[in-house]
């Protein structure tokens, strides 16, 4: 054992070499590395239409215009001015969410955790949002991110290991009890929604383990989850665990994005090794052309992000998804926006120059005030 992990760390070594030089500022030649495998792979080209993709042969479906209203909260909830998120009047509350209905607001100062919970008529679901990482330190997150270990067991699971770091943000923070009571409460006024959860980047991490909590205790047939550029989170056990609980499930990746290769796949070494849980959904240029690729069934399909060479990853990759700036509309450092925008929030509520329509919580770091 002790020597195969001497293996995994000097294969790791080698290739933090590279990934260093693909997390330079974007600039240099880019080049398509992407195959279509003839069976389990299926490409789906977007010209001007916004049509349902398929998957023929394996029954598996892609909405478009779905994804197009996901991506949009996965954007808003990164915002820092919560006044605007609260009254869902921000530059990104707009499009194929507007009449969105907010019902909790909660922001974790301490540990940079920032979610939303809502209710979206148009679709009849419960939104879950959780926000992914500040744009200044992407960089030195995803250098860190190369050298974790799947190195927690997951409750329950026999085998499963997870990232510590993930699981805990979500498990042994305020997350977990405020969206569950949330959720809860949502269903409880609007019927037995379908719910659906969603995150960018270090919040698609999150927001998968949210996912599989609330499938856990609302039934896997009710939760969905769609992350964009998320992070491998667990193991192989705990990668096919979750696709038992959690079936209904896209991970969407884009062109070179890197994030989605951290940490490393190995493939000679499957239990000591992080893997993707299904389903990828790869949106890349093919010939002048935006394609979907559906991709297979493994959560690691050779044919879809994985076919690009490591010396080709990309981190500007990773902040745009169909079309949307998905990142921190702010480069502070995490905390002190988080702060600012909290003390903002706070003064003009106490002042009552917002109002919302509807009952919102709002939950900051480890206390919660009521408003009505």
């Amino acid at each position: 054992m002790d020597r195969r992990r001497r293996v995994v760390k000097a294969v790791a070594a080698f290739v933090v070499v590279l990934l260093l030089l693909s997390i330079a500022p974007a600039g240099g030649a880019r080049r398509d590395w992407g195959f279509h495998s003839p069976s389990s792979s299926v490409g789906y080209t977007e010209p001007n239409t916004k049509p349902d993709v398929r998957n023929d042969g394996q029954g598996f479906v892609f909405n478009y215009t779905l994804a197009k209203a996901i991506v949009e909260y996965a954007s808003a909830v990164y915002m820092t001015n919560l006044t605007a998120l609260y009254t869902w009047t921000c530059s990104r509350c707009n499009d194929l969410t507007r009449g969105f209905e907010v019902k909790c607001i909660i922001v974790d100062v301490q540990n940079c955790l920032q979610a939303f919970v809502g209710v979206d008529h148009n679709l009849n679901a419960i939104i879950v949002a959780i926000r992914g990482t500040q744009e200044n330190s992407i960089q030195n997150w995803i250098k860190d991110m190369i050298w974790k270990q799947v190195n927690l067991d997951y409750p329950n699971m026999p085998n499963a290991k997870v990232h510590t770091g993930f699981y805990s943000s979500y498990n042994n923070t305020l997350l977990r009890p405020v969206i569950t009571k949330a959720v809860r409460k949502a269903r409880r006024l609007h019927g037995d929604s379908d719910i659906i959860v969603t995150g960018h980047s270090m919040g698609g991490a999150i927001a998968s383990f949210c996912a599989l909590d609330l499938a856990i205790s609302f039934g896997s047939d009710n939760v969905h989850l769609m992350t964009f550029g998320q992070p491998r989170v667990g193991n192989a056990a705990f990668a096919s665990y979750f696709a038992k609980y959690v079936p209904n499930t896209i991970r969407m990746t884009h062109e070179h994005d890197i994030v989605p290769h951290l940490p490393p796949y190995f493939f000679f070494l499957p239990q000591l090794t992080y893997r993707h849980f299904p389903r990828e959904v790869w949106e890349h240029d093919v010939d002048g052309n935006t394609t979907f690729q559906v991709c297979d069934g493994s959560g690691e399909d050779p044919y879809c992000c994985r076919s690009v060479f490591v010396l080709f990853w990309s981190a500007s990759d990773h902040l745009t998804y169909m079309g949307f700036n998905i990142a921190a509309d702010d480069w502070s450092t995490c905390r002190i926006v988080l702060r600012r925008s909290v003390e903002q929030l706070q003064m003009n509520l106490a002042s009552s120059i917002v109002m919302s329509r509807h009952s919102v919580d709002v939950v900051i770091a480890d206390y919660s005030v009521q408003i009505y």
